[in-house]
């Protein structure tokens, strides 16, 4: 999967988060390493909200734009 990210560089280093998931956000001393560490917050977020989702009824949706 893909997502975008948002980057904000600061005198500490790095503030990365994704617009696409509430909360979902990470630094990092360098780009390279804010980028690594978004990579594993994403995968524990979306295994978090996979867990929540145990015994719910999903559809998909699409939605134009």
């Amino acid at each position: 999967m893909t997502y975008k990210v948002a980057l904000h560089q600061s005198e500490e280093g790095f503030d990365v988060w994704v617009p696409g998931l509430p909360g979902c956000c990470s630094q990092g001393a360098t780009e390279q390493e804010a980028l690594s560490n978004i990579a594993d917050a994403i995968r524990e977020y979306l295994e978090v909200a996979l867990e929540q989702l145990e015994g719910a009824q999903l559809r998909e949706i699409e939605v134009a734009v």
